[in-house]
């Protein structure tokens, strides 16, 4: 059986790219095709993967992507990638699911899309403001018709899929509501051999911590002005064009940029830190899922995929509003609350690799795929 895997664009690494790399832990032959690749910035995870990219994939594009989405449906469409494939998996979060193909066979191969999210900048008109592909007044003016163009791609791109599966519940809703599909719910994988819960070491630690890419979107924002006014420790761990507007927020001197670190200091992070603010409305949340398999408490906002993570009181605690006050008035309950990280830990496993991959295996055997 040919298999070729579809992704959006490899020019960073979060956790699209970590069920990327899962999937071809079941698919260790299969050809990637891909927008864009930046060995580097994917830490050579992908090398000798990558059968072809797009006209698009050149370093000033691989840096300033953003820069090019109303290009990238044009770049998808002209992914051409020949005859002999018996199936296509596509990781997309929207332009992947879109990538042409051609067959000299009866039947075009059967196209399973593991959706992150539709695409945003087509459904979710703010995401488009925010882009910096011109001056702010010229965005309000072309925003619309811009979202227009591109969710008239994405539907029709959609109509290429024979089964989407979404990452989360909160997805799923959307792809009824955008596309009028069904799909099949399969949380992305946590590699529990990287992020577990170790022996507790000696309470010498009282820090918070944010995780992930820095976007607007993730609202490290409010997590900065809530510490700043509660003067206690937070590390915020990762990089994202966002870094240096969030640093000039910071106005009190216990908060931290850590930068990209390793997977064995995050899990180190992780076990250590008091709690994980997380204050975004998330696809699903795949930092949320680690910090949970190492153990750790997540003060999530009650929306997106955080309330299939979260357990309030158990697991975690929600706040109800994207506010810095908001986040404050959980953080100050810590104090008066105990929880238990094994048992934290151990809900977790819903989320492991092997429960990913079991999933995803019994989809394709359900659909005549044996492998």
């Amino acid at each position: 059986m040919r298999v070729a895997v579809f992704h959006d664009y490899l020019n960073q690494f979060g956790g699209a790219e970590r069920v990327l790399q899962a999937l071809f832990e079941i698919f260790p032959n299969a050809d990637l095709y891909t927008l864009l690749y930046d060995e580097k910035k994917t830490l050579g995870l992908f090398k000798n993967k990558v059968k072809k990219t797009s006209f698009l994939d050149n370093r000033f594009v691989r840096n300033h992507h953003r820069l090019l989405i109303p290009l990238m449906p044009l770049a998808a469409k002209t992914m051409t990638i020949g005859d002999g494939y018996d199936l296509i998996i596509s990781s997309s979060a929207g332009y992947a699911k879109g990538f042409g193909h051609r067959h000299r066979h009866s039947h075009n191969p059967y196209h399973i899309s593991y959706c992150h999210s539709p695409l945003r900048y087509a459904w979710e008109i703010d995401y488009l403001k925010d882009l910096p592909f011109a001056p702010l007044p010229l965005k309000e003016f072309a925003a619309k018709p811009i979202a227009g163009w591109l969710r008239h791609w994405d539907k029709r791109a959609a109509g290429q899929v024979n089964l989407f599966i979404a990452n989360s519940e909160f997805i799923a809703k959307k792809i009824m509501s955008y596309y009028n599909r069904e799909a099949i719910v399969v949380h992305p994988p946590v590699d529990t051999n990287i992020f577990y819960h170790q022996q507790p070491k000696p309470k010498t630690s009282n820090y918070f911590l944010m995780v992930g890419r820095l976007l607007y979107y993730k609202r490290f924002d409010l997590g900065i002005e809530s510490f700043n006014q509660l003067k206690l420790p937070l590390k915020i761990v990762g990089l994202g064009p966002e870094f240096k507007r969030l640093k000039k927020l910071i106005r009190a001197p216990r908060i931290e940029f850590t930068g990209l670190i390793k997977d064995n200091e995050l899990r180190n992070l992780y076990n250590e830190a008091q709690g994980l603010i997380f204050p975004q409305a998330e696809d699903f949340g795949l930092v949320a899922a680690e910090a949970q398999a190492c153990g750790l408490p997540v003060i999530a906002f009650n929306g997106g995929g955080a309330q299939e993570i979260v357990e309030n009181r158990k697991t975690g605690l929600f706040f109800e509003q994207q506010t810095a006050t908001a986040i404050a008035a959980p953080v100050k309950e810590f104090e008066k609350l105990s929880f238990d990280r094994k048992y934290i830990a151990s809900r977790a496993k819903r989320f492991s690799k092997e429960e990913f991959k079991k999933k995803i295996s019994e989809i394709l055997s359900n659909n005549g795929f044996f492998f």
